[in-house]
């Protein structure tokens, strides 16, 4: 058809950018042409670095913002691209699965500076440049975001229906294509919510992040952590009000841009939904349909997403010899002996290490603040979970509310326990209170979101026939609890409880100390301890408090949470 016979308003609307196009355009070049000025940076000395000292002025929080925006950014890429690989690793193999598993535990239990050693690599990457350091944040911040993700992608892998897997099979899809068209749509909705936890774990240690310790030097990178750090050191209570309100903003445009999209076009891959079933809305969500900018952009993607796939032929099952299932029994053996050879030898070499410093009296010892800890854990877990379990399945029954509350969750899971010290330190030197008691809440203030996060989740989930059912059989009270609401939200809240569980025990190592100015106070655990070594460059006693810490979150892992998500696991498949 020539073009000077179509109507203006068709010529208009498919060939005159609109209102969107022009939005989306605005949005991606800026987008770009900062990352191409962050880039730039990273090819900066480090003596120029050190040379300029973080600022506590205010307006210098609009680079720091933006420069600790794009590290949660690409750490966030890095950490799903580590769930979509080693979730699925650990959910398919079960031969990798026994080691995966039990090493995502004992990773999701090291104290973020259990990998502080790995920050001297980063920079011999790049000797002199900013570089190194921004990889060595970067790694940081993933440390914290990566491994609740895989948990929450590795639990919906598990927990996919039998007919939606028969389904697949019948459609002959290959594994490619069943990972993007029915594994990753399914766990959409609980990975989106997690890796909004993540996201504010991230913030969480971010004071961590961003100040990178050599030695006796630390280079602090321009961020909103090291501008929190500084405002610590210097008793700033100002300056602290403007981090606070920087870190608002830069969680409020991540919601807007990034998670309240991802959260309403999630609604549509849910199992069941109510008829005249309404999704949440997002204007960016909107903006990203209506564009054609971003509908290139994003068809591109799914052309090479899907380019040369194709359907796996169809083959009769046929029976395994017995010889094959001898030779594959064989495998086994040798698989789960090697990795106990290479375990034995990983603890003799840590223990050779170790106990050249330090005597053998000081490991009991250190095993008695361990116990401390965990009884902290266990206490502060068991208050958490009464409270925001019943909130949890009230919120998740409420989409709205939901939407409502789901950015100002985010924004009290991002607070930094240390943004409490000079409240907490103070309320403990002026009323003289026991720290043991006082301090122990520090651990609880981030994780405790993850129970909340996950129950959400699960509480949609519930499938509107059943809810009808309870209603129209007249079950209320506890009974509809007891029939209807734990049983559905139990596999997403012991997903969240393992999750808070390890990163209480991680938070343990700033909470079991707090310092403000000159005042310190700690606590008697397993925590204090890692601190005092890491400050005291104490390598020995450093990996000593680490190997207890992650022995004792694995095996509480393995013995208690573990069985009791099969459990979980087996009620949510029957049913």
């Amino acid at each position: 058809m020539r073009l000077d016979r179509l109507p203006i308003s068709v010529l208009r609307h498919r060939y005159v950018p609109g209102g969107w196009d022009v939005l989306a355009f605005l949005l991606v070049f800026v987008f770009f042409i900062y990352c191409a000025q962050a880039a730039h940076g990273l090819t900066g000395s480090l003596a120029g670095l050190q040379a300029t000292p973080i600022s506590l002025d205010p307006s210098a929080l609009i680079g720091y913002s933006a420069r600790t925006a794009l590290r949660m950014v690409v750490a966030m890429l890095a950490s799903l691209a580590f769930t979509f690989t080693y979730a699925t690793l650990c959910a398919k193999s079960p031969r990798a699965e026994v080691i995966l598993v039990p090493l995502l535990d004992f990773l999701q239990s090291v104290p973020i500076f259990g990998f502080s050693f790995l920050t001297l690599f980063f920079l011999q990457l790049t000797p002199g440049r900013v570089a190194g350091a921004e990889l060595s944040a970067v790694f940081l911040i993933f440390t914290s975001q990566a491994w609740n993700m895989a948990f929450s992608f590795y639990h919906s892998l598990r927990s996919i229906p039998d007919e939606m897997v028969e389904a697949a099979r019948n459609f002959q899809l290959s594994p490619w294509m069943r990972f993007w068209r029915l594994e990753v749509p399914f766990a959409m909705p609980a990975l989106i919510w997690n890796m909004m936890m993540s996201m504010s774990g991230g913030w969480f240690f971010l004071v961590v992040s961003e100040a990178i310790t050599v030695g006796h030097t630390t280079v602090l990178l321009p961020g909103v952590g090291s501008y929190i750090a500084l405002a610590i050191e210097h008793k700033n209570l100002a300056a602290i009000g403007w981090a606070i309100a920087a870190m608002f903003i830069v969680i409020l445009a991540f919601d807007q841009l990034v998670f309240r999209p991802l959260n309403a076009s999630a609604d549509w891959f849910r199992l069941e939904q109510e008829a005249g079933f309404t999704a949440n809305h997002s204007w960016a969500l909107t903006m990203m349909r209506r564009s054609r900018l971003l509908r290139l952009m994003s068809a591109a993607f799914a052309a090479l997403l899907h380019s040369g796939i194709r359907p796996v032929a169809k083959w009769g099952a046929a029976a395994r010899p017995p010889s094959s299932a001898w030779r594959s029994r064989g495998v086994d053996y040798a698989w789960y002996a090697t990795l106990i050879l290479i375990g034995v030898a990983a603890v003799w070499r840590i223990a050779v290490f170790v106990l050249g410093e330090v005597q053998p009296a000081e490991i009991g010892r250190v095993f008695l603040y361990g116990i401390f800890t965990m009884l902290r854990v266990a206490v502060l877990i068991a208050l958490a979970s009464l409270i925001w379990v019943p909130v949890g399945v009230w919120v998740g029954l409420r989409p709205r509310v939901a939407s409502v509350v789901q950015p100002i969750a985010q924004f009290l899971a991002a607070f930094p326990q240390n943004l409490f010290y000079p409240f907490v330190v103070s309320a403990i030197v002026v009323f003289k209170l026991v720290p043991d008691i006082w301090l122990s809440p520090l651990m609880i203030l981030g994780t405790q979101w993850y129970i909340l996060f996950n129950v959400i989740v699960g509480a949609s989930a519930i499938a509107p026939d059943l809810r009808y059912a309870g209603e129209n059989l007249g079950v209320r009270g506890w009974l509809w609890w007891r029939r209807i609401a734990l049983p559905a939200v139990f596999p997403f809240y012991v997903t969240g409880a393992i999750t808070a569980s390890g990163g209480s025990w991680n938070a343990s190592v700033n909470a079991e100390v707090a310092e403000w100015g000159t005042e310190t106070v700690r606590a008697h655990g397993l925590g204090a301890y890692i601190a005092d070594a890491t400050a005291a460059g104490d390598f020995q006693r450093n990996i000593l408090g680490i190997m207890v810490l992650s022995l004792l979150v694995v095996t509480l892992n393995r013995v208690f949470w573990r069985p009791l998500y099969a459990r979980a696991e087996r009620k949510f498949r029957i049913s």
